[in-house]
């Protein structure tokens, strides 16, 4: 019974979360997901009543975020359409280096503020740098994922500290965005911006109207053969299942391995839901290659994700260990501090002397997605480009299909946290540092088309 009443207390935080969000102007000001609101309530639930509470209301929360992440994960590219490289490198290539250079630049200013100022000054560990990446670029998803990942290399609280990182974040993009935005409008560099003030009751609640409902997805199968939702939810465990056998091999690849790789545990310890991000392109292509890919739809993918997703968040966030952020709260307010002054820097400096046209919506998109999640840089672009007048939304559609691969979740994350633990913060650090000037070169050999770095187009 306790599976079906911790599912039940999930389910009543996310109702709550939504009845909360169309109740309360503030929360729709600040865009927030109702499972980050529903998940906030259940904190707040289990910190101030957590004695009066019988535990089969939360038992295996903690290890929710873990299972559902592979979910996520697995449907991105299921049923997506699949562009040529050259049609996606001619339209996202200047978006991909700027995105990566925000990335990588947030292991550089967290690692680095913590082995120049906070390990000395307050003796914290060289992975505490490591939660803005994860917050941030990654969001709850992939601090949640993480979680057992820190358990098994002994750095527990790391998961907490991940996911209120994600939290603030995921706030301050809106917030701050939305400040951005206004400058942006005064100076005169975006015009077709569509407020808040103008938005109907019904985008506010969050509501379709019914005569406007959208569609969540055709069917693509008969269901006196199978139901299409399962048809669907199949692919995503294949997808899984392909990515687990990957997990497998890796394990298996570590014991040939030489012993310093071995010393690190990137092998062993790598988590799965970036491989079933892969399992499903595998899958994806060859249903392609077989000529029915055409079986699985991509609306439908997006909401076995979307929900996932939602479950995933409202259960991180509930199941935050209040004590351990109280235990960290300057170091952390530090990290946090540095990680949203790197953020707005690059969209205030950088992004104009990198990207060649539609700097402002390009990267206010890139700098919702890099500390809150793709639905946050997605509302900021919605604001700053209504009618998608611009190159921004496919440029940065387009970059996702190279860059989540890697970053904010991706390959190099799974490999970074290990190598930080067993080694220490140096070498991360110097790998951003590199990783960094070889974006910074690549997009002057490659991308400038005779721009000077230190002559931007704006005055």
């Amino acid at each position: 019974m306790s599976a079906v009443a911790s599912f039940c207390g999930l389910c009543l935080l996310l109702v709550i979360g939504k009845f909360l969000r169309v109740k309360i102007p503030i929360l729709q000001r600040l865009y927030l997901p109702s499972s980050v609101v529903g998940g906030v309530v259940g904190l707040i639930i289990l910190t101030v009543f957590k004695k009066y509470i019988p535990t089969v209301w939360y038992e295996g929360w903690n290890d929710l975020p873990g299972f559902l992440i592979n979910i996520v994960f697995a449907g991105l590219f299921l049923g997506a359409f699949i562009p040529g490289i050259k049609k996606i490198w001619n339209i996202a290539a200047p978006q991909l280096c700027y995105g990566q250079i925000v990335a990588w630049g947030q292991y550089m200013v967290g690692i680095g503020l913590v082995i120049v100022l906070l390990g000395p000054l307050m003796g914290v560990p060289d992975q505490l740098g490591v939660i803005i990446p994860v917050g941030f670029e990654g969001g709850h998803g992939t601090a949640g994922g993480l979680i057992p990942v820190f358990k098994e290399l002994g750095w527990s609280e790391g998961g907490d500290l991940g996911l209120a990182s994600a939290t603030v974040g995921m706030v301050s993009a809106i917030v701050i965005g939305m400040w951005l935005i206004n400058w942006a409008v005064k100076k005169g560099y975006v015009q077709n911006v569509r407020t808040f003030d103008k938005q109907t009751p019904h985008e506010r609640c969050g509501i379709y109207p019914v005569e406007e409902q959208p569609r969540a997805g055709r069917q693509t199968v008969f269901s006196d053969s199978i139901d299409s939702l399962a048809l669907h939810m199949s692919m995503v465990g294949i997808a899984i299942l392909i990515g687990y056998i990957f997990k497998l091999g890796l394990e298996e690849l570590n014991i040939y391995a030489p012993k310093s790789v071995q010393s690190l545990g990137i092998l062993t310890s790598f988590p799965l839901f970036p491989l079933c991000m892969i399992g499903g392109l595998i899958l994806q292509l060859f249903l392609n290659r077989v000529k029915i890919g055409h079986i699985v739809n991509h609306g439908q993918m997006q909401r076995i994700s979307g929900a996932a997703l939602d479950f995933l968040v409202v259960a991180a966030v509930a199941s935050i260990r209040i004590e351990l952020i109280v235990q960290n709260w300057l170091p952390f307010v530090l990290l946090v501090l540095v990680g949203i002054l790197w953020n707005v820097f690059c969209v205030l400096w950088l992004a104009d002397r990198l990207l060649p046209e539609s700097w402002f919506e390009q990267s206010i998109a890139q700098m919702g997605q890099s500390m809150g999640v793709t639905a946050t840089g997605l509302m900021l672009l919605r604001t700053v480009d209504p009618d998608s007048e611009t190159i921004a939304p496919a440029a940065f559609g387009y970059k996702q299909l190279l860059h989540e691969p890697f970053m904010g979740g991706g390959l190099w994350t799974s490999i970074a946290i290990p190598l930080v633990i067993k080694t220490g913060g140096h070498v991360v650090f110097l790998i951003s540092l590199g990783a960094i000037t070889f974006w910074l070169i690549f997009w002057k050999l490659f991308l400038s088309q005779g721009r000077r770095f230190f002559n931007p187009t704006r005055g």
